[in-house]
């Protein structure tokens, strides 16, 4: 065989080779093994880890994404119930302000009522008044013509019949 020369790079390069027992096969099994472990490492590792962080990160994505529906959902029902609770309030306010005019009302008619029945009632003693009135009055004429009767027999000296008496009963009933 032929030997190839060396230059002095050469030698120095041989001279590393053998301090540190450096095999050129063993570099080539090394980096065939390398390139095996790579792969094997890549399929079955970083392509389910990269699918795993996509999935991931479209998680995060629908998350926040769901978060920001929330919010504005969440400002949507709180503006709903505010105006649902202003409405609630007119409502209430209405409905008290109606209460009290129809009490109010009420209370005027049931014056009016309690003026009318104390009307009646003083129209009623009135004509009871009348009434008892009249019947005194009545009374007093016929006591009257009783008086002036037995004071006419007194004066008379004597009794006059029952048609003297009708008569004149008549007759002072007529004044």
């Amino acid at each position: 065989m032929t030997e190839i020369p060396r230059f002095p790079i050469s030698n120095r390069m041989d001279s590393i080779i053998s301090t540190f027992h450096i095999d050129w096969k063993i570099i080539i099994a090394q980096a065939i093994n390398f390139g095996v472990v790579f792969a094997v490492l890549y399929i079955f590792a970083l392509k389910p880890l990269a699918k795993l962080m996509e999935e991931r990160s479209g998680k995060i994505a629908k998350g926040i994404d769901d978060a920001k529906t929330n919010a504005t959902l969440l400002a949507k029902t709180e503006e709903e119930y505010n105006d649902a609770l202003a409405r609630a309030k007119a409502e209430a306010n209405k409905i008290f302000q109606e209460g009290k005019k129809e009490a109010d009302a009420k209370r005027i008619e049931m014056l009016e009522n309690a003026k009318t029945e104390v009307a009646g009632v003083i129209e009623n003693g009135r004509k009871v008044l009348e009434a008892e009135k009249v019947k005194i009055v009545e009374e007093a004429k016929k006591e009257i013509v009783d008086l002036a009767l037995k004071a006419t027999e007194k004066l008379l000296g004597e009794k006059m019949g029952d048609s003297f008496n009708d008569k004149t009963i008549k007759e002072l009933n007529n004044l």
